[in-house]
């Protein structure tokens, strides 16, 4: 049986999480969390204590995504999933032109295609493996992507789309398991939202975006235009991005935040930015991710799932197995012997490995990993 192999100790990796999300939280964000055990947590989120850790947040994000002066760090409670619906309550005006190749970027399509306020989107689809963004689309006031595809593997560009500023539209891009592993000029878009358990390693439950001020003026005004029935639209509360940008500008949420999950990312931002913030961390991925793509080429039986190098993520790599292989049987041994979440999308349905390779995971870890591989795939 897959279990029953044993993996010798020298060989094993140092931390067997290779999760593509929640991803591995590093001990010393751990650590925070004890410190903090008497003194913050279980404390009012509006009080000074949080309300400096949500504002250490927001500036050390600025200075990792090296924003501009004019952009904002807002966030709120739900997840990027949440900020789906935020985005069609909020930033889209009317029409938006969507990029759809994979499961994410589909579901944000479909998100926008169910609101009954908002017109059918334009989707521009790919198959799985590949991406396509939008094009310029006649009345559209918004462009939509994934910048990093986490079913498939794929990273897109962040890059605005040519006559879209002419027509007054916003660049909505995102960037869950992209931000703080892919490289990005975020004033190439207008919303660049992403949740905190990727490359932050911090739990979900949280959303957070680098906001223009193109996309922060679409937002607090959108709410009081009239619809098509004259009456203005209705926004949920809970999902009322003036709301959040209000309660930011605070340095506090408009809910009760996971203060846990505050203090985890808090110390990501941290430890980011004393390495060398994003041009560390995307340069420390995509060694990682070089590392699993040239042992595939290599093998006899693997291969990369995305065929075009130049759309292959840094963030999150997948690898296709030969049919003889089985994919199943292999994550098993791997998970027996402490080497953790490296399967495959479900939904995808592929004979596949799929590894999150976030700043937090050690290089030298998944040269490990892929020698445990061919380990286990030669007592298979």
């Amino acid at each position: 049986m897959a279990t029953s192999i044993a993996i010798p100790q020298s060989m094993l990796p140092s931390d067997g999480r290779f999760g593509s999300g929640p991803s591995k939280i590093r001990s010393e964000q751990v650590d925070a969390l004890q410190s903090a055990g008497r003194t913050v947590l279980g404390t009012s989120h509006r009080q000074a204590p949080v309300r400096q850790l949500v504002a250490s947040i927001r500036e050390g994000l600025a200075d990792f995504f090296s924003m501009p002066e004019d952009y904002e760090i807002v966030l709120g409670d739900g997840g990027a999933s949440a900020f789906w619906d935020i985005a069609c309550a909020n930033l889209i005006r009317r029409t938006a032109a969507c990029g759809s190749y994979g499961s994410f970027s589909a579901k944000f399509a479909q998100s926008v295609a169910s609101a009954p306020f908002l017109d059918d989107p334009a989707i521009f689809k790919s198959d799985p493996g590949s991406y396509r963004l939008p094009e310029l689309t006649e009345n559209a006031d918004a462009y939509c992507w994934a910048q990093n595809e986490t079913s498939t593997g794929v990273a897109a560009p962040v890059q605005r789309i040519a006559g879209s500023r002419e027509q007054d539209a916003l660049i909505i891009v995102d960037a869950t398991s992209g931000a703080g592993s892919l490289p990005v000029d975020v004033s190439q878009c207008d919303a660049y939202y992403f949740s905190p358990q990727k490359a932050f390693g911090s739990d979900g439950g949280l959303w957070l975006a680098a906001l223009s001020p193109a996309a922060i003026a679409r937002a607090t005004g959108l709410a009081d235009d009239a619809g098509c029935d004259g009456s203005p639209r209705w926004i949920p509360p809970f999902l009322s991005l003036r709301s959040a940008i209000e309660n930011s500008r605070k340095d506090q949420t408009l809910n009760t935040p996971a203060i846990a999950t505050l203090i985890m990312l808090a110390e990501q931002v941290r430890w980011l930015n004393a390495n060398g913030g994003l041009a560390w961390s995307s340069t420390r991925c995509a060694h990682s991710a070089n590392t699993l793509y040239a042992w595939a080429q290599g093998s006899d039986y693997a291969a990369p799932f995305v065929s075009d190098p130049a759309a292959r993520s840094n963030a999150v790599v997948t690898i296709d197995l030969d049919e003889a292989v089985d994919a199943s049987q292999v994550i098993a041994a791997l998970r027996a012997n402490g080497i953790v979440d490296t399967a495959g999308y479900r939904k995808l349905g592929r004979n596949q490995l799929r590894i999150g390779v976030f700043p937090a995971v050690e290089p030298d870890d998944v040269e490990a990993l892929t020698h445990c591989i061919d380990y286990v795939v030669e007592r298979l």
